[in-house]
């Protein structure tokens, strides 16, 4: 077996855990300064809109000798309000601006042809109203509305509604901060990065309900017993379920990081690069707020049930009863000391009647319970050595040995005495 699975079998049967739940307060605490940075970045640097939303015309000239300074100065020349000029590529670059008429974007067109000593037909132009935008903005945002209540009456109805809640604030922590890496970073929010954003929901309740399986199968009538709490128990199902998160979120971050590179690298800009940013923030957000988000929320809503408080009292008791246990002095005495040895403990702690004993007996100490029998014990054991060592009488010449008349009557094989 390879050191992963050592690792992920170890993992499985409990004989290496980590605290994840235990130590809920750290992870809370992380994720509000992740959420807070994410937050302050949305209200003051807000999202790079593209064409799609703000509406526009977009040029896109290639030519050996273009860069994204010269494009910019030929463009400014018409319309000096904002432009976005990116590079695509090797020997394209695309400039994007406000809302033009047609005279002013034919215009930029015949600039553009001149000073890259290509043809007007090669430089492609695309407008783009605003209108469309909204509707694709409208659009997307019914579509995650609808996807947020069919995910949580799903999750209400196959595990229950703690459960459907808790997976929801880890998809809303989800959420925001792909938001708001897309607000630090800078990148066009366009509809590729729509469907990205549409994309890691499902990742994201993905990892989740996995974890959620892995919890009500530990949980189930966990509130009879006395071994484990709730927190323990989904503890448990985190760290069996560990492996199986870590590997499916490499596998799928590295196509995905390799998408990304692709883009920034080799194209410059275009919706592969925004869909891969999407993706990848989201991908790998998802699967920390699996674990270290939706099941410790878990626990904390379970905990709060008077049958998992009722619960924990009785494990609290139960092991303290067996650290009591372990840690009892043992009562002198022959007596005791024999009992002690013929009968053990009980290993989980509960008080046997046999083991309670009288406050007001007597308890012989050492000294009394040995020093003044050893008198008696030595004649004792004279005596009976002296009895064994004496003959037995043989009887006399000619007379009859008595001996026990056996019963052969129903034994097998036996035959009847006439």
């Amino acid at each position: 077996m390879s050191r992963l699975g050592s690792i992920g079998a170890n993992l499985y049967t409990g004989h290496v855990s980590y605290d994840f739940v235990g130590l809920r307060k750290r992870w809370y605490i992380i994720s509000g300064v992740v959420l807070l940075i994410s937050v302050i970045s949305l209200l003051t640097l807000r999202f790079t809109l593209g064409i799609e939303f703000r509406g526009g015309a977009e040029f896109r000239v290639t030519s050996p000798t273009v860069s994204v300074s010269s494009v910019e100065k030929v463009v400014a020349q018409t319309d000096s309000r904002q432009i976005i000029v990116q590079g695509v590529g090797n020997n394209t670059v695309r400039a994007q601006t406000e809302k033009l008429t047609t005279d002013q974007s034919e215009k930029i067109r015949a600039d553009l042809a001149k000073r890259f000593g290509v043809k007007v037909s090669d430089v492609s132009t695309q407008f783009v109203g605003p209108s469309w935008g909204r509707d694709i903005s409208s659009k997307a945002l019914q579509a995650l509305i609808f996807f947020l209540i069919g995910v949580m009456i799903f999750l209400a109805l196959y595990f229950e509604w703690k459960m459907a809640l808790a997976a929801m604030i880890a998809l809303v922590h989800d959420l925001i901060v792909t938001a708001g890496v897309y607000s630090l970073v800078g990148f066009e929010v366009t509809p590729a990065t729509v469907i990205g954003f549409l994309t890691i929901l499902g990742y994201s309740l993905y990892d989740t309900v996995v974890v959620f399986d892995k919890v009500r199968e530990n949980t189930a009538g966990l509130a009879g017993g006395s071994r484990m709490t709730y927190s323990q128990s989904a503890n448990l199902a985190v760290n069996q379920t560990l492996v199986r998160s870590i590997n499916t979120s490499v596998i799928a971050l590295l196509p995905i990081g390799s998408i990304l590179f692709a883009g920034i690298a080799l194209l410059g800009s275009g919706p592969l690069k925004d869909l891969a940013l999407a993706l990848f923030v989201g991908v790998a957000t998802g699967a920390y707020s699996s674990i270290f988000i939706a099941t410790p929320l878990l626990a904390t809503f379970k905990e709060k049930e008077p049958a998992m408080q009722a619960l924990a009292k009785r494990v609290a008791a139960r092991q303290s009863g067996a650290a009591t246990a372990t840690v009892r002095k043992p009562v002198t005495g022959r007596r005791s000391r024999a009992a002690a040895a013929a009968r053990p403990d009980d290993v989980d702690g509960d008080v046997d009647q046999r083991d309670q004993v009288d406050p007001y007996a007597h308890v012989a100490t050492d000294e009394e319970s040995i020093e003044p029998a050893t008198a008696g014990a030595a004649a004792r054991t004279t005596g009976e050595a002296r009895a064994s060592a004496r003959p037995e009488p043989r009887p006399a010449a000619g007379a009859q040995r008595s001996q026990p008349r056996r019963n052969t009557k129903g034994r097998p094989g036996g035959k009847k005495r006439r």
